[in-house]
């Protein structure tokens, strides 16, 4: 069955300090066009991963995002020691020198010392490595998992995509059926014109002659290798769709012949009942074309 270009996919790994949770995101695109974005994956394991997106997702504009929740023993706070005292002499100063100091007595370290605390970057989350060696066959699994969440939503946004363009071909031959029950009538039309036309201009027609002109008029406004090129066509659309895992660049090449052959049809017609077929076959084409864009 055949794959969307559309999908999301998440897991989770529980790590010795947090949650880490894994999302990959992917829309239509021509190639594999893959994004990580996040600094948590270390460099080392970056090409692994995205080889192992790319052999996964086939193409698409792929993006992955990796958080990490800390838990109390990820979340430790540490002093910036050197960055408190050298805001401590600052502030003291500033207090010696403009009174503040004594103004507040016995209070004043204390006051001082809290607002040193306060200050930007003087505590911080302690800063470790949060995927480690030691941790990585977790972290490996849970990257799998969510690669396999989003091939499951490809698949299902897949089989609606089938559905879809499928229901559209079968469309496009049961209006082409349509076409050829006009074929008959197209004929006593084009003849009437003509006989009414000789008739306006007073000239008389010759009998054979006028049969042997007909038939060479009709030969011009004949569809019937249209018709078995576009069935064939929609045939091999069928075939392809079936029988390749990853079709959608073939489909995009068998849908532009689906379209020279319906736009033939239409300059050749010279009846307005199969206008309106060729107008009505142009427009599921043109849904299966942009259906068909984000087919894998």
């Amino acid at each position: 069955m055949i794959q969307s270009m559309t999908g999301y996919g998440k897991a989770g790994a529980m790590l010795e300090n947090g949650k880490l949770t894994i999302e990959i995101r992917s829309v239509n695109g021509k190639n594999a066009d893959i994004s990580i974005k996040s600094p948590l994956l270390p460099k080392d394991r970056e090409m692994e991963v995205r080889k192992r997106l790319a052999d996964a997702l086939q193409r698409g504009s792929i993006d992955m995002f990796i958080t990490w929740e800390p838990n109390a023993a990820g979340n430790a706070k540490q002093i910036n020691r050197e960055l408190a005292l050298d805001y401590y002499r600052q502030i003291r100063w500033l207090a010696v020198e403009t009174g503040a100091e004594s103004a507040q007595g016995s209070d004043a370290s204390a006051i001082l010392l809290s607002t040193v605390l306060r200050m930007p970057d003087v505590v911080d989350v302690a800063r470790k490595d949060v995927v480690t060696e030691e941790n990585w066959p977790a972290v490996s699994d849970a990257i799998d998992e969510a690669i396999r969440n989003i091939v499951d939503y490809r698949s299902r946004e897949g089989a609606a995509l089938y559905k879809d363009v499928t229901g559209r071909i079968r469309t496009i031959l049961a209006l082409y059926d349509e076409v050829e029950g006009f074929e008959q009538e197209r004929i006593s039309a084009v003849r009437g014109k003509l006989l009414k036309a000789a008739e306006d201009l007073g000239v008389k027609l010759d009998p054979e002659r006028f049969e042997q002109e007909m038939i060479f008029y009709l030969e011009k406004l004949d569809i019937n290798e249209e018709k078995v090129r576009l069935r064939q066509h929609c045939k091999y659309f069928m075939d392809t769709i079936d029988g390749e895992p990853y079709p959608g660049r073939k489909l995009g090449f068998i849908i532009q012949e689906m379209g020279r052959e319906i736009n033939t049809t239409g300059s050749k017609a010279n009846h307005a009942g199969i206008q309106k077929c060729v107008v009505r076959m142009k427009d599921e084409l043109e849904k299966i074309r942009e259906q068909s864009m984000n087919i894998l």
